[in-house]
């Protein structure tokens, strides 16, 4: 069985949870390739709502197999506090969920050098969320960093995070005025996280290549979305890691040619959490509106996200990058209600009409947006259970979006619990190119 793909076409929080959620009921495994305890997945079904940081959604469901791949920078609280809410809830984690011993760590110095570089930057802040994802990356790269497989052998791993200790408190008090850490207390924790943890790593890559060769088949999860890429996003205000499709092979191990479907998460308009440029953005009462309605705050830090019309120029580069066979339709239901909605087809540049997504900034922050005017609709579709029931008006809502990509659609999500979604049918997609 192939490897399927469920990438965030715009700047993360596009609903990727419950997707996931949904599309696990057809796998056997759900493996987790780049990111961090920075970006949540919320769940709901019945009067439950859960939101899962490390661990795939897929967990929730018997049978599946979890796994965190070594793309993953793993924050030990975050891990462990969602194995406990998961085993307290009453569902059976051991054997089900696989940490890569490769996966390297978050250190108590990465958060704190994360908050600290926030606070020089000031006005210049790229707005993350001070978990420490970027510094671990950082030690990633520059070959300094603490993996799981660190753990087995104590006199390595004291010697490796006292050299780290010394490098980053020094840079803590001399750069940034900020406390130092101590090196025997975070060493105590991470033995006892050792502990702990140990029944759950193993080398991850050989044991997806196993199951790809056995016939199973693999849904790939990342976090954020595809403008926040470390590349092809809105740098430098991007995330440190490729949520995009290319991010799945080198964070999980697994060649492209397994890669048979790559799902785009696309929400019904657009949000963003952090600086950065953003083109269709309202700052004004439907913004607000969108906010409220859509309850966008974040679901780690419950920040409010900051909120605009779709963006169809975004739209086309991501689809583009990741090779979309297919969107999966968010927050649908958040625009019921409007009299018309708006939805940006072009940029406006020097007087000039572009159809390309600059992703340099200065560029960026320089386009105006291009609307098209769409009707709205006024009755509830929380209950639609087929893409027909829909408003005539949101119909051609997103066959406005289809034309103007060339990608398909394949689910729609109504609401935010499980059965308000409309699947397609096995060989008949909801729209069509």
């Amino acid at each position: 069985m192939p490897i399927s793909v469920v990438i965030g076409s715009q700047w993360g929080d596009e609903g990727k949870g419950k997707i996931v959620d949904l599309l696990s009921q057809e796998v056997d495994i759900v493996a987790r390739y780049q990111g961090g305890a920075n970006a949540g997945h919320t769940i709901c079904w019945g009067d439950k709502t859960f939101v899962l940081h490390l661990v795939p959604s897929g967990i929730f469901h018997e049978g599946v197999t979890c796994v965190i791949g070594n793309g993953v920078v793993i924050d030990p609280k975050a891990v462990l506090d969602e194995i406990r809410m998961i085993t307290d809830l009453g569902y059976d984690v051991q054997g089900r969920l696989l940490i890569s011993h490769n996966a390297h760590l978050i250190m108590p110095y990465h958060k704190a050098l994360d908050q600290a570089r926030e606070r020089y930057r000031d006005a210049e802040a790229i707005g993350t969320t001070g978990r420490g994802i970027g510094p671990a990356y950082m030690d990633k790269f520059a070959r300094t960093g603490i993996r799981v497989v660190d753990l087995l052998d104590r006199d390595v791993l004291r010697a490796k995070i006292t050299r780290a200790v010394e490098e980053k408190n020094a840079m803590l008090t001399g750069i940034y005025g900020a406390e130092g850490v101590d090196v025997d207390a975070i060493i105590e924790e991470y033995v006892e996280f050792d502990k702990f943890i140990d029944p759950f790593v193993t080398d991850t890559t050989q044991y997806l290549n196993q199951e790809l060769k056995a016939g199973k088949h693999i849904l790939a999860e990342g976090a954020q979305g595809s403008l926040l890429d470390v590349d092809f996003g809105t740098y430098p205000y991007v995330t440190s890691s490729h949520p995009t499709v290319g991010g799945c092979c080198t964070g999980l191990g697994v060649p492209p040619t397994e890669i048979k479907r790559v799902i785009g998460i696309v929400k019904a308009y657009c949000t963003r959490v952090g600086n950065g440029p953003f083109v269709t953005e309202l700052n004004d009462e439907m913004g607000e509106r969108l906010r409220q309605v859509g309850h966008e705050f974040g679901a780690t830090t419950g920040r409010p996200r900051r909120t605009g019309w779709l963006d169809l120029v975004a739209l086309r580069y991501t689809s583009m990058i990741n090779g979309l066979t297919d969107y999966a339709i968010t927050k649908l239901d958040v625009l019921t209600g409007l009299d018309e909605i708006k939805v940006c087809t072009h940029y406006r540049y020097n007087g000039t009409l572009h159809e390309r997504f600059p992703s340099e900034v200065q560029t960026l922050e320089k386009v105006e947006p291009v609307y098209e005017t769409l009707p709205g609709w006024k009755e509830d579709i929380t209950g639609c259970e087929r893409f027909e029931d829909l408003p005539v008006e949101a119909r051609e809502y997103l066959q406005f979006m289809v034309r103007h990509t060339g990608v398909d659609i394949s689910m729609v999500s109504t609401g935010p619990k499980r059965e308000q979604t409309i699947l397609s049918e096995r060989e008949r997609l909801l729209v069509t190119a």
